[in-house]
């Protein structure tokens, strides 16, 4: 099922802050993987986070994490951020369940 991907404003903020290749991987990376399965996990990929509300799902890319939500025909992603700032990122901005 092809999902429909919205993006927030505060990502297209961190898409924008992003070098150029950077930005074409987080694009092509978001393209191919959460537009037709986003909720397939894998070891290194996509992961499901446990014990959050919102994000539900993180996808790698390189250095960067990019967070996004599933819902039933759309995909939110939520930030675009780098390794080391993923942490206190999901502190600041996620939802503990």
């Amino acid at each position: 099922m092809r999902h429909e991907i919205v993006v927030a404003p505060e990502a297209v903020d961190d898409l924008r802050s992003l070098k150029a290749y950077d930005r074409a991987a987080a694009g092509d990376a978001i393209e191919k993987h959460l537009r037709h399965e986003p909720t397939k996990e894998s070891k290194s990929r996509i992961k499901r986070l446990r014990g959050m509300n919102r994000p539900q799902y993180r996808l790698r890319v390189g250095d960067l994490r990019i967070f996004y939500d599933v819902s039933e025909k759309s995909v939110a992603v939520l930030a675009i951020v780098s390794k080391p700032e993923a942490s206190q990122w999901l502190k600041n901005k996620g939802e503990p369940k």
